[in-house]
């Protein structure tokens, strides 16, 4: 097995096992990912609390996803990203599935009527957030290639209420619409984990309509920090040894053809390492 085949898996069965520990209200969901994947990576821990379908006790108790030793994931990563209002429009095992480490949907600035992708859907909350967002005459898109991950963000949008939604099963680095359908891709913490981020920057330009734009959250390294430096602060399933510098995320998005780029720094996630939002904009000739 190739060793980006087996980052691949244990991303899938990662991802896979916070599905499960979501979906069985274990009293402690991080027992069932240890037991079900390799070490270091993003997984949902939660405690028992007096008011368990409170959406504010929901993520005081989430810690979520990625980080190096040194990450603060419940202030860094999850649920805790998002504002009082998001979090009360949302069902709670999607606050509790929230692996992330921004908000993209308020990085986007999403309009009435637009089309959204968010690459690596998880349980849905941003493909959530951003339907209501663009509203009935608008659609969002979300793709994943986890199984579990697509079952729970289904119920989720069932018990959302939400129409105008659609979870595609794929990979980042193929996604199955076809050329030029959606206005905004987002995706929130799950570009580091790709092992062929080319490909990602490549199919997130090809899927954009001309004048569409990205709105990322993403774990970005600042740029003196080498491929050996980002793996000792984590692991890349724990969305760290992944990243990509500020300058190779810029150069990357360039030669994918895109415009108007911009990483910015938004809370330290490791020493040296950063959730970021990224932007971009492709041309409209």
């Amino acid at each position: 097995m190739s060793a980006d085949r087996q980052v691949q898996d244990e991303v899938r069965e990662r991802y896979a096992a916070a599905a499960r520990a979501v979906t069985s209200r274990a009293a402690n969901p991080l027992e069932l990912v240890d037991a079900a994947a390799p070490a270091g990576c993003c997984s949902p821990t939660s405690v028992t609390t007096d008011s368990p379908t409170s959406p504010t006790s929901l993520t005081e108790q989430n810690s979520s996803c990625c980080g190096g030793n040194n990450t603060q994931v419940g202030e860094t990563f999850g649920a805790t990203l998002y504002g009082e209002r998001e979090q009360n429009e949302l069902p709670e095992e999607a606050l509790l599935a929230s692996l992330g480490c921004g908000n993209p949907t308020a990085v986007a600035d999403l309009r009435e009527g637009e089309t959204v992708l968010d690459l690596g859907s998880g349980g849905g909350i941003d493909v959530l957030l951003s339907a209501r967002r663009v509203g009935p005459t608008g659609r969002a898109y979300g793709v994943d290639m986890t199984d579990e991950m697509l079952a729970l963000a289904e119920s989720n949008r069932a018990v959302a209420g939400v129409s105008n939604v659609e979870f595609l099963k794929g990979t980042i680095e193929a996604v199955p619409l076809p050329d030029a359908t959606v206005d905004v891709v987002i995706s929130n913490c799950v570009i580091n984990l790709s092992t062929d981020k080319p490909a990602v920057l490549a199919e997130m330009f090809r899927v954009l309509r001309p004048g569409g734009r990205i709105g990322v959250s993403d774990v970005v390294a600042e740029d003196h920090l080498t491929p050996a430096d980002r793996a000792e602060r984590g692991t890349y399933v724990g969305c760290i040894a992944g990243a990509l510098s500020r300058d190779e995320y810029l150069t990357g998005l360039e030669r994918a053809g895109f415009t108007g780029a911009s990483v910015e720094f938004t809370h330290e996630a490791a020493p040296g390492m950063h959730s970021a939002t990224v932007r971009a904009t492709k041309p409209t000739g």
